[in-house]
C-alpha cells in the first residue's frame, strides 16, 4: 500500500497514528481511499448472465458481477495438466511465517457467507453452467448464523417472551458450554424445527450417522464444512446470546423481537469490525492499524451497492494455506478427517479450539503447496474461471494499477513455477487468471501476493465499509443500545469476543498472526 517511504520512517508514523486519535483517522482515510481508486469502482458493467452488457447484468444478482468484461480463451492447457502446478510434494510441506490456522479459520468464514457460488444439483438436471449463479445476499450479514432467508432466522430463533429468554436464538449446553443445537435426528433425518435451512453443502458424502449427528442446525450451508469454521460461528452465537441478555436486562419493556434485532445488528457490527481491524491487518504489508472508521465510506464516491463478483469468489481459494495436519486438543487430524467433522471442537471446548488454532502455523500460499485431498477443489476453480470467461492473469495486473508482465520471469522469482509456466502456456498473456493469482511470490509482510492482495483489499474496504448499519443515519446508540454501542466500540479482534463468551482465556494466544513474527 505503500511504496518509497523507508520501513523505520512508516513504522514510527503508525506508531504516532495508533496514539493519536486524529492522525490515525487520517491515515485509515487517506489508505482506504488509495487502495480501492487503483481500479474502476462499482456498479460493473459486466456480469456472467451474457459476455455483453444487458439490462440483465445490471440488474439481476443472481448472476455473478465481473470486474472485465468475458474473454474467450484458446489453446489452453489442460486441466490436468495444471493440477501439478498445487500439487504438494511429498513431505514438502511449506509454512507461512506470519500466519497461525486461525487465518485461513476466519477467511473461509467470511467468505462462505458472502461469496456463495451457487453448487449445480446433478439430481435436479443443473448442469455445470450454474456456477456462474451465486446465492449471495451480497451483503456481510452473518447469515452463516442467522441463515439467508428471514424463514431460516425464524428457525434458528427461540422466540420466547419470557423474561431471560427474549432475542436468543436457539442453542444447547455440552460440558457447560454453549453450542448451536443438532440438525439431524439419531436415525440421520433432519428435525423438524430445521427443514427450511439450507442442507450442509457435501453432505452426501458424508452418510455416516456418528458425524451426522454432530452437525449442528447453523444458517450457513458451509459453516459446518470443518470443525475450525463451526468454531467461529460458535463464538458469534454466543456472542449473540451473551448480548441478547444484556440488552433485555437494560431494556426490560423490549419484546424479543426488539430484543433479538438489535442485537443482531451489533453482531453483524462488531464482526465487520473484526474483519477491517484485525483480518485485513494480518493481511496488509503495512504496519498501520487501519480502524472500522464507517465516516470514510459516507460521502466517497466508490460507496455503492454490493454485487459479488466471479473474480472475488475465484482469488478466495487459499487450499495452501491449510496444513497436511491439523493437531486438535493434542491430537492430529489428517485434513481430510477433518471434513464436516464437529468431534474436534465438541472434544476440545471452544477456548481450546481457538488456542489451538493460533499456535499452529498456515501454509504458504502459493504454487506447489496445496494437500492432496483439496487438489480436486482447485481443478474446479480453473474450471470455473473458464466456465466464466474471465479474462487473463495479465489483464487483471493491468485493471489494478499494475504492471503487465511482458515474460514469465515477471511473475515470480521461484524458478521452479516460470519452468512451469513457460513449459505449460504458449504464451504470458494466456495465464489463467486462477493459477497467475497463487504463481506471483508472496508480498513482504504478507501472507498474500501482489495481485490478490490488491483485489481483496479493494473488494473487503468497498463491500464492508457501506454495509447499511454503518450509514451515516444508522450508525448510532439508538441501532445497536447503548449496550451494544458499548461493545461495539470495545471490540476489534476476535480475543475481545472470546474472552466475554468463554472463561480461561487468560494470557493464552488467540491471533491470526504467529507471535513469533515480527515487521520487517
Amino acid at each position: 500500500m505503500i511504496s518509497n517511504i523507508p520501513n523505520f520512517l512508516i513504522r514510527s508514523i503508525a506508531v504516532a497514528a495508533d496514539n493519536l486519535p486524529w492522525l490515525n483517522r487520517k491515515v485509515t482515510a487517506a489508505l482506504i481511499n488509495r487502495t480501492i481508486n487503483v481500479c474502476r469502482h462499482r456498479p460493473h458493467p459486466w456480469s456472467t448472465v451474457h459476455d455483453y452488457v444487458s439490462w440483465t447484468s445490471l440488474t439481476d444478482q443472481r448472476w455473478s458481477a465481473r470486474h472485465l468484461p468475458a474473454k474467450q480463451m484458446t489453446n489452453l492447457p489442460d486441466l490436468k495438466q495444471l493440477i501439478e502446478f498445487f500439487k504438494r510434494p511429498l513431505g514438502q510441506q511449506r509454512l507461512c511465517s506470519k500466519s497461525t490456522c486461525l487465518f485461513p479459520a476466519f477467511a473461509q468464514y467470511l467468505t462462505d457467507g458472502f461469496i456463495r457460488t451457487r453448487m449445480p444439483n446433478a439430481s435436479a438436471g443443473e448442469t455445470e453452467d450454474m456456477r456462474r449463479q451465486n446465492t449471495s445476499n451480497h451483503q456481510i450479514d452473518l447469515c452463516p448464523l442467522y441463515g439467508r432467508l428471514p424463514e431460516q432466522t425464524c428457525a434458528l430463533r427461540l422466540k420466547k417472551e419470557v423474561s431471560g429468554e427474549r432475542g436468543r436464538l436457539k442453542s444447547q449446553f455440552i460440558s457447560g458450554e454453549e453450542y448451536a443445537p443438532f440438525l439431524f435426528y439419531d436415525d440421520g433425518t433432519i428435525k423438524e424445527d430445521f427443514s427450511v435451512l439450507d442442507e450442509p453443502l457435501g453432505l452426501d458424502n458424508f452418510p455416516d450417522l456418528e458425524l451426522r449427528a454432530r452437525i449442528f442446525a447453523f444458517g450457513g450451508d458451509r459453516a459446518n464444512s470443518v470443525p475450525q469454521v463451526a468454531m467461529i460461528n460458535t463464538l458469534f452465537l454466543r456472542e449473540h446470546n451473551r448480548l441478547a441478555g444484556e440488552i433485555e436486562r437494560s431494556h426490560t419493556d423490549w419484546d424479543d423481537e426488539r430484543v433479538f434485532q438489535t442485537a443482531r445488528n451489533t453482531v453483524i457490527v462488531l464482526f465487520i469490525k473484526i474483519v477491517i481491524e484485525e483480518y485485513i491487518h494480518h493481511i496488509s504489508s503495512s504496519p498501520f492499524h487501519i480502524r472500522a472508521d464507517p465516516s470514510v465510506a459516507w460521502d466517497a464516491p466508490w460507496n455503492k451497492p454490493n454485487w459479488v463478483t466471479t473474480e472475488f469468489s475465484l482469488l478466495y481459494r487459499w487450499h495452501s494455506l491449510i496444513p497436511d495436519t491439523i493437531t486438535w486438543n493434542d491430537k492430529p487430524y489428517p485434513v481430510g478427517m477433518t471434513l464436516m467433522n464437529n468431534r474436534p471442537l465438541l472434544d476440545a471446548g471452544l477456548v481450546r479450539a481457538f488456542s489451538d488454532m493460533s499456535s499452529q502455523r498456515a501454509g504458504h500460499l502459493g504454487a506447489f503447496n496445496t494437500a492432496e485431498t483439496l487438489l480436486q477443489i482447485e481443478m474446479l476453480a480453473i474450471k470455473q474461471g473458464r466456465l466464466c470467461h474471465v479474462a487473463p492473469y495479465s489483464d487483471y495486473r493491468s485493471y489494478v494499477s499494475l504492471s503487465r508482465p511482458k515474460d514469465f520471469t515477471d511473475i515470480s522469482k521461484d524458478q521452479k513455477v516460470v519452468d512451469f509456466l513457460r513449459d505449460t502456456y504458449k504464451s504470458v498473456d494466456d495465464v489463467d487468471f486462477y493459477v497467475g493469482l497463487f504463481a506471483e511470490d508472496t508480498v513482504d509482510n504478507s501472507p498474500l501476493p501482489l495481485l490478490m492482495l490488491r483485489m481483496v483489499a479493494v473488494d473487503a474496504f468497498s463491500q464492508a465499509l457501506n454495509n447499511p448499519l454503518l450509514s451515516k443515519s444508522v450508525f448510532n446508540s439508538t441501532t445497536f443500545s447503548e449496550v451494544g454501542w458499548k461493545t461495539i466500540n470495545s471490540t476489534s479482534s476476535l480475543r475481545d469476543v472470546l474472552a466475554r463468551n468463554s472463561p480461561g482465556v487468560g494470557d493464552k494466544q488467540i491471533s491470526m498472526t504467529a507471535s513469533s513474527w515480527k515487521y520487517r
